[in-house]
């Protein structure tokens, strides 16, 4: 029987895919280039090609002192910062929906944001500095997951609803360490950094704040990229995937932890911005399809360029800046309900 794309004259969606690729790392670029542009200190795209280029070839300056230091030391790193965290946070929430065959886990279910959270809360409460509250928060979201694990290994029952009650638990614990530090910290100024914080922010990203996260970000989704066609088997069903020769628990615990890695290293630096691994492998999927070979890199694409148009809306919609996680929320609620009743009539 004649494949019905062809038959209504489309090419199948696996021929379209490197042309929808390209497509999505186009619009990275473009969306990257535009968001250096805008700002309240206006700066023209032929200076922010200079001052890119004088960083590789000997460019005579059209620029000023004053814009090379803010282009380079804020501007530039908070670009940065989005693409790397709204790609993370996208890729480990694809994973996840494909490791524990649910469509609606996000990034920070197993207790990864809550653990950070409770770690960055504790260190402004302690007054450390921000490099020592990032760090703080990287160690408490990694560790909130080694506790998540090690109570499902020790578990009975089915692996994966044992996880996912495990994440509950331990989400609650943090969320009630995050509450009794904000119940003692100082209402004057501890509070609102705490604050300030769990909303979730880009506005503090600097050169040293991409460094810090640039290794275990890397790692972590290299990792998930080695193990997506791993992930299509899981989503079978670990007796499925073990008749293709994928060991389930094995593969599963490997995506756990490359994603908990990115997951943490994007809390750590930019506080809780949620949504984002929640809605953007949904709306990858409707573009190139279910195959994790393609979905993965689609959604980190998709996740880098989402960010960034938020990001964007934050810092220039209103004269006091808007924490990101306010307007992810105000997006992909909607987006996701309206996602729900369009495949519900479909």
């Amino acid at each position: 029987m004649d494949n019905p794309a062809h038959a209504l004259g489309r090419r199948p969606r696996h021929a379209r895919y490197p042309l929808q690729l390209l497509a999505l790392a186009l619009a990275v670029i473009v969306a990257a280039l535009v968001s250096l542009v805008l700002g309240r200190y206006h700066m023209s795209v032929g200076e922010v090609l200079g001052m890119l280029a004088s960083r590789v070839v000997p460019v005579s300056p059209s620029w000023t002192v004053q814009q090379e230091t803010l282009f380079f030391n804020v501007r530039l790193p908070r670009v940065v910062m989005a693409l790397m965290v709204g790609c993370s946070l996208s890729a480990s929430g694809a994973t996840f929906q494909g490791v524990f065959q649910n469509p609606l886990v996000s990034p920070d279910f197993l207790g990864a944001s809550q653990g950070a959270a409770f770690g960055a809360c504790l260190a402004i409460l302690l007054s450390w500095g921000a490099l020592a509250t990032s760090v703080a928060a990287f160690v408490a979201s990694m560790a909130s997951v080694v506790v998540v694990l090690l109570v499902s290994s020790r578990a009975k029952g089915n692996r994966i609803l044992v996880t996912v009650l495990a994440g509950v638990m331990v989400s609650s614990l943090f969320q009630a360490g995050v509450s009794y530090t904000k119940l003692v910290a100082d209402p004057n100024v501890q509070l609102q950094a705490i604050t300030f914080w769990l909303m979730g922010s880009l506005v503090s990203a600097r050169p040293r704040d991409v460094a810090l996260v640039a290794l275990p970000m890397l790692v972590g989704n290299v990792g998930l990229l080695c193990q997506r066609w791993r992930v299509n088997a899981l989503t079978m069903g670990d007796d499925e995937a073990l008749s293709m020769g994928v060991d389930a628990p094995r593969v599963r615990a490997a995506c756990v932890v490359f994603a908990t890695l990115v997951t943490a290293a994007s809390v750590s630096v930019t506080g809780i911005i949620g949504w984002v691994g929640l809605v953007v492998p949904h709306l990858a999927r409707g573009i190139v399809g279910v195959d994790y070979r393609r979905l993965l890199p689609a959604s980190m694409l998709l996740g880098g360029v989402f960010l960034l148009v938020v990001d964007d809306v934050a810092r220039l919609a209103t004269t006091a800046e808007i924490p990101i996680g306010i307007l992810t929320a105000f997006v992909g609620a909607p987006f996701f309900m309206w996602l729900i009743t369009r495949r519900r009539r479909a």
